[in-house]
C-alpha cells in the first residue's frame, strides 16, 4: 500500500501546471463579476473534508491557488485517510482569488480523493486475502484529466496499468482483426515496438492465450472470463508454458470485475486484475471551502 509520507508530485511532468492555467482559463473566459463583489482584502478559507475518503491531489491544488497568487498550508499529508469533518488545509490570499480558484480546485480534489479512496480499498482488499499480483486501473480515464486520475492510483495504492497508447502495445480485438491473425499482430506490433516495449494480448479463450504467447506476447489478458474460468484458464496456462521454459508471461485477468467482485479472481496463477470501475463511475469525495469571517 501507498505510504502517506511519499511525496508523489515528485513523478509530475512540469507542464502539468499547464492543465491547472486551461482549468482556470475556462472557468474565468472573461469578466470575474463575483469578484468584483468581494474585492483584494486578505482572508483565510479552510478547506473541509465533509466525507470520509483519502486526500489526494494536493499538488494540482496548490497549483490552481499558486496561480492566483494565494498560499495553501496543509494539515494533513497526501494519501491520509479521514473522517468528516475533517479541516484539511487552510489557504490565504485575497477574497476574490480564493473564490476564483475554489470550485476548480475542490472539482479536482472531489474526483482526485475518490479515485485514490476506491484504489485504497482495493489495496486493503488484496493486502487482507494476501493476494501478491497487481491491482490495476485501466485507460478508461476522463479525455484531458488522466494525469489527475493516474496520480489518484498511485496515490491510492494501485498500479496504474499503461499510462497511455505509447507505454505499452495492447492488441485488441480490432487490431487482430485488422491483421487476420494474433500471431500477425504480434510480430507487426514488434517490428515498431522493439525490445523496450511490452506488447499485451486480448484473449477471449486458452486457445487465443497459446497462440499470443507462441508469437511473443509479454502479457495476456483474458478478458470477461467469470471468477472460476479466469482461475482455471491462468493455472492451465502457467502450467503449460512453464513446462515449454516460459517462465516470465505474465497473465491479466480484466472485464467486467469490481470491487464487489474482485476478491474471488485473486490466484497465485493471475498477476494483474485490472478494474475500469477505479474510474468510472466512482463516487467523488465532498469538500468545501470556507472563507473565515474576520473577528
Amino acid at each position: 500500500m501507498a505510504s502517506e509520507s511519499n511525496s508523489y508530485e515528485h513523478l509530475l511532468p512540469p507542464h502539468f501546471s499547464s492543465l491547472v492555467t486551461a482549468w482556470l482559463k475556462e472557468d474565468t473566459p472573461s469578466f470575474d463579476y463575483g469578484g468584483f463583489v468581494v474585492g483584494e482584502k486578505q482572508e483565510r478559507a479552510v478547506l473541509l473534508g465533509k466525507a470520509p475518503g483519502v486526500v489526494a491531489g494536493k499538488p494540482f491544488f496548490d497549483e490552481v491557488f499558486k496561480q492566483l497568487g494565494c498560499r495553501v498550508e496543509w494539515l494533513v499529508a497526501e494519501g491520509t485517510e479521514f473522517q468528516p469533518i475533517k479541516e484539511v488545509a487552510y489557504v490565504y490570499g485575497p477574497a476574490r482569488q480564493l473564490l476564483m480558484g475554489e470550485r476548480v480546485a475542490l472539482n479536482m480534489l472531489a474526483r482526485c480523493s475518490g479515485i485514490a479512496t476506491r484504489a485504497r480499498r482495493l489495496a486493503k482488499l488484496k493486502e487482507a486475502h494476501g493476494y501478491t499480483g497487481l491491482v490495476a486501473g485501466t485507460r478508461k480515464t476522463t479525455p484531458g484529466f488522466r494525469l489527475v486520475e493516474k496520480y489518484a492510483m498511485v496515490v491510492g495504492g494501485i498500479d496504474t496499468h499503461r499510462m497511455d497508447l505509447s507505454s505499452c502495445i495492447m492488441l485488441k480485438d480490432n487490431h487482430i482483426w485488422s491483421q487476420g491473425s494474433i500471431t500477425s499482430a504480434v510480430q507487426k506490433a514488434r517490428s515498431v515496438g522493439g525490445f523496450s516495449v511490452k506488447i499485451e494480448v486480448e484473449c477471449q479463450s486458452e486457445a487465443e492465450a497459446d497462440e499470443a504467447i507462441a508469437a511473443g506476447a509479454d502479457v495476456v489478458m483474458l478478458d470477461n472470463f467469470d471468477a472460476a474460468g479466469m482461475k482455471t484458464a491462468a493455472a492451465s496456462l502457467k502450467d503449460r508454458w512453464a513446462q515449454r521454459g516460459y517462465k516470465h508471461v505474465l497473465v491479466e485477468a480484466s472485464g467486467g470485475i469490481t470491487e464487489e467482485s474482485i476478491v474471488d479472481y485473486f490466484s497465485s496463477h493471475i498477476d494483474i486484475i485490472s478494474l475500469g470501475s477505479v474510474t468510472q463511475g466512482v463516487p467523488h469525495v465532498d469538500f468545501s471551502l470556507k472563507v473565515q469571517r474576520s473577528q
